[in-house]
């Protein structure tokens, strides 16, 4: 293939989202963040770079002491040696962070204070270190304030001002039925569940039900919901309107 057929980039992120190997390109695309999680688009120009190349295409200059990690889709860091090439096309990588290691960053995780060498931790790790039990989450905690659910592919950063404290507890997500508050312990109802709340026990085979829902994690944020159906609701505030029918 000559340079007048190749991309003139390719992008790391979208390769990923798409679930498609990279294409050739006469540069390839991919986020960086230094210290922080305020990444930034980059360009390389092999698809093998070294370390050092990425750290260069951000600006910034191996010699001054940077350590580089992958940040896998898992959420997981994987170490980037400078001096060692790094397949874009096979790591399953998009983003980048780099830092300089002078400091460690503390935190509290099940009132254990621990010692962390990067300025970012992701949830994957968290819930790793935390192992919360059956249907319990990682949470990160809110001093006069409601408790953050942390996600596993989540990043947090742990450069702002204080300790971030993590504690572990029960999963629950408060939703309106029918105008009345009820409690679920997990992300993800289904439309078997809400019928059950709204009109439980066994119905007759002539009974249909019809769903509404809005304010929803997932998208969209509002719609109907039929049988099989499932929907992510958000920590506090989704709204299921069920109606029954009975067909004659």
């Amino acid at each position: 293939m000559n340079t007048e057929e190749l991309l003139d980039y390719d992008d790391l992120g979208d390769a990923l989202r798409e679930g498609r190997a990279l294409r050739p390109a006469l540069g390839y695309r991919f986020l960086l963040a230094q210290g922080d999680l305020n990444f930034q688009s980059r360009l390389v120009s092999d698809p093998v770079p070294l370390g050092r190349q990425l750290l260069e295409a951000g600006g910034l200059d191996p010699r001054d002491g940077y350590s580089l990690f992958a940040i896998l889709p898992s959420g997981d860091f994987e170490d980037v040696r400078l001096n060692e090439p790094f397949d874009l096309r096979e790591r399953g990588a998009g983003r980048f962070v780099a830092f300089l290691t002078d400091r460690d960053f503390k935190l509290t995780l099940k009132d254990d204070e621990l010692r962390w060498g990067k300025p970012i931790i992701s949830g994957t790790v968290l819930y790793g270190l935390a192992k919360p039990g059956e249907g319990e989450a990682v949470f990160l905690e809110v001093l006069g304030g409601e408790d953050r659910l942390i996600e596993h592919g989540e990043l947090i950063d742990l450069a702002q001002p204080g300790i971030e404290r993590f504690i572990t507890a029960r999963l629950t997500f408060e939703i309106i039925v029918n105008s009345r508050p009820r409690t679920v312990n997990a992300r993800t109802v289904t439309f078997e569940q809400i019928v059950q709340l709204a009109f439980p026990g066994q119905h007759e085979p002539n009974v249909v039900f019809s769903m509404t829902y809005r304010h929803a994690a997932s998208t969209p944020h509002a719609g109907e919901l039929g049988a099989g159906g499932t929907v992510n609701v958000k920590k506090k505030g989704t709204v299921f309107n069920v109606t029954r029918t009975v067909q004659s």
